[in-house]
């Protein structure tokens, strides 16, 4: 009874600690310590890892071994803000969260920061207030004044024979003549800056247009400032080698894109001009006496406000010294007069009666300026692309504007950028599949006849993707290309492969042995579109049936035996008639020493007459059981006995 009494003021008496608040002492064997300076905002666990991660006030993500509280084990800083949000996901990566609504994944076993979103990037606005990580989607739920969803997508190890001149699709690029560069922008908002002659990495800087993608570039005439234009709506002037951005101009009402931008010089005024989404002319007055950071363009011409362009601008191309044209997302092509700010002349795309959804736009405008300057002339002296991948050519004098059109990709692919050669004489012309046409232009189109196409001259593959970059660099006889799919190269006008800005091993343009020919790009080497056209692949005959007419037609003498041996070719052909063609062929592509080898390795090969093979012919015997157990042998017949004990002492000395 006694025992029991003292057991009840025990209990009334813990009863009474925990009414009052006082909490009961842990054992210190049953509690591990983790101390941090300015305390712990949030924390995970991970069993799979045996690892805690903490982050709070001091902005450092701490890793621990939950049995060794005395040290972490390791810290990752970047953040400018307190941590409230940590959590380790199953691909063994940590997601951390910042006050400034900054979020960051970093490599557990590296330890290495792998991405970093920003508000300004990721749009996140507002006051966090909650995070959740969903494993199976793998994907981010962040709560402010709306619900943001962000996705993790893991990128594949890169391939080691792949080369890229940029981290993301590349929007433009352009040849500067004075320091012989040249200059790619990317849509990550990234310049950089290539030797054109040896192809190394210059210099480069990023976050250009706040990272906006860049869709446009050009140079003053001096070729010593880099103008471009973003998707944040501005154009830049740029001292490029250094990255230090001059001035920015923009319009104050409104921030739409900009498609496209270029230099001119107007009665010994300068301008820079850009077109894009707002569907008007932008001229900026390029003054070097003007000292503000922020410029305004100058007043619109009357026409372009009253008859202009009625959807959006996707390009501008200039010939000097009055000409200016502007090609819109309709197919609407108008021709100005720089000087007076009034329409010469406008076009209208053709688009099929039977394909009204057709996207019509007109994204590439060039002018043929030897023929330009002929200003009663009715020949052809624009170029624009159009839909179904078709080339226009248009006259400015001619009653009928449109003088020629042709196809020049051979899958009748949209023709994304064109370049002409100095005198007018060449045409490139770039598809959305990656290839190279080049056309002879130089008598096509010069008076009102509908031609077919001009003169063929060469295609190849140059990318993977759709080309937006294609520049003539005539002094080198060099053309330059870059592509969405991340590259920019440098190839001869015959379709030589020089090689791919980025790639480890420079080259010299003047030094032919220094080029990648006749190498071309591995992943173009490896596409099955990049395959030649042939009737065999094309699945019109079998490879029999055009050798038997390649062979027929030439040893006919007549157009007349010709024909009779094309009718006979075209017989019944039996078994032994294509293994007989076949051993023909076989030995008809092989030559020299490997040509001896392969008649000899057929000759030797043993004949099958259709019996028994020769596994079947050996002749087997049976093992007959012998005795384990055997006497030694008689050795006495010479003299010494060599399993002696005394012999074998002999032997070693």
């Amino acid at each position: 009874m006694k025992e029991i009494k003292e057991h009840r003021k025990d209990s009334k008496a813990r009863k009474g600690q925990a009414i009052l608040g006082a909490p009961s002492c842990r054992a210190e064997g049953d509690q591990i310590v983790f101390r941090v300076h300015k305390g712990v905002k949030t924390f995970a666990l991970s069993k799979k890892n045996n690892l805690i991660v903490t982050g709070g006030m001091d902005r450092i993500v701490r890793l621990w071994n939950p049995y060794m509280p005395g040290r972490p084990t390791g810290m990752l800083r970047s953040h400018m803000a307190p941590i409230f949000y940590v959590y380790i996901s199953e691909e063994d990566k940590i997601f951390s969260m910042s006050k400034d609504n900054t979020i960051k994944i970093w490599d557990i076993e590296d330890q290495t920061c792998l991405f970093t979103a920003c508000s300004k990037n990721n749009g996140i606005k507002g006051e966090i207030n909650a995070c959740h990580y969903i494993p199976g989607s793998r994907s981010l739920c962040v709560a402010t004044d709306a619900l943001a969803v962000f996705h993790l997508r893991l990128r594949l190890p890169p391939d080691p024979y792949l080369v890229t001149s940029h981290k993301e699709p590349v929007l433009c690029c352009k040849f500067n003549k004075l320091f012989r560069h040249v200059v790619s922008c990317s849509e990550r908002s990234v310049v950089k800056v290539w030797d054109f002659e040896s192809g190394k990495h210059l210099f480069e800087f990023g976050n250009a247009h706040d990272g906006f993608a860049i869709t446009c570039l050009t140079f003053d005439p001096s070729g010593r400032r880099l103008i471009t234009g973003g998707r944040d709506g501005c154009l830049k002037i740029w001292n490029y080698n250094n990255g230090h951005c001059l001035y920015t101009l923009k319009r104050e009402d409104k921030s739409n894109e900009v498609c496209d931008c270029t230099y001119v010089e107007v009665n010994r005024n300068k301008y820079i001009i850009g077109v894009g989404w707002d569907r008007r002319i932008n001229m900026f007055y390029d003054s070097p006496d003007n000292f503000h950071h922020f410029q305004k363009p100058q007043a619109h011409w009357q026409d372009d406000i009253n008859r202009g362009h009625k959807e959006d601008i996707l390009c501008i191309a200039q010939c000097p010294p009055t000409l200016l044209a502007t090609s819109s997302y309709d197919g609407e092509i108008i021709v100005w007069n720089m000087l007076s700010g009034h329409i010469c002349h406008k076009f209208c795309t053709p688009v099929p009666a039977a394909s009204t959804a057709l996207d019509a736009s007109v994204t590439q405008l060039i002018f043929l300026k030897t023929r330009a300057v002929k200003f009663e002339s009715t020949v052809a002296s624009l170029i624009s692309n159009g839909p179904q991948g078709y080339l226009y050519f248009w006259s400015l004098c001619a009653v009928d504007p449109l003088i020629a059109s042709f196809t020049p990709s051979r899958e009748k692919s949209l023709i994304s950028s064109v370049a002409v050669t100095a005198d007018d004489s060449f045409l490139y012309a770039a598809d959305e599949d990656g290839f190279v046409y080049v056309y002879d232009i130089k008598d096509y189109a010069l008076q009102e006849s509908k031609e077919e196409a001009p003169t063929y001259v060469n295609h190849w593959r140059a990318h993977l993707k759709l080309i937006l970059s294609l520049e003539v660099i005539d002094e080198d006889s060099i053309l330059l290309s870059s592509s969405i799919d991340r590259t920019v190269r440098l190839w001869s006008l015959d379709g030589e492969y020089i090689g791919t800005f980025g790639q480890a091993e420079p080259w010299e343009t003047f030094t032919r042995s220094s080029w990648k020919h006749p190498m071309v790009p591995y992943e173009i080497l490896i596409d099955p579109q990049s395959m030649p056209i042939h009737p065999v692949l094309e699945g019109e005959s079998s490879a029999v049936q055009i050798s038997d007419q390649d062979k027929t037609v030439s040893e006919a003498s007549t157009a007349e035996e010709a024909s009779d041996n094309l009718r006979l070719s075209q017989v019944t052909i039996t078994d032994e008639d294509i293994k007989e063609e076949i051993n023909k062929q076989f030995y008809s592509q092989a030559s020299g020493r490997r040509l001896k080898h392969e008649r000899s390795k057929h000759l030797n090969r043993r004949v099958n007459h259709g019996g028994p093979n020769t596994y079947r012919t050996i002749n087997y015997y049976e093992i007959d059981n012998f005795p384990g157990n055997c006497k030694k042998p008689d050795v006495s017949v010479l003299g010494t006995d060599i399993f002696s004990a005394n012999y074998q002492g002999i032997a070693e000395h």
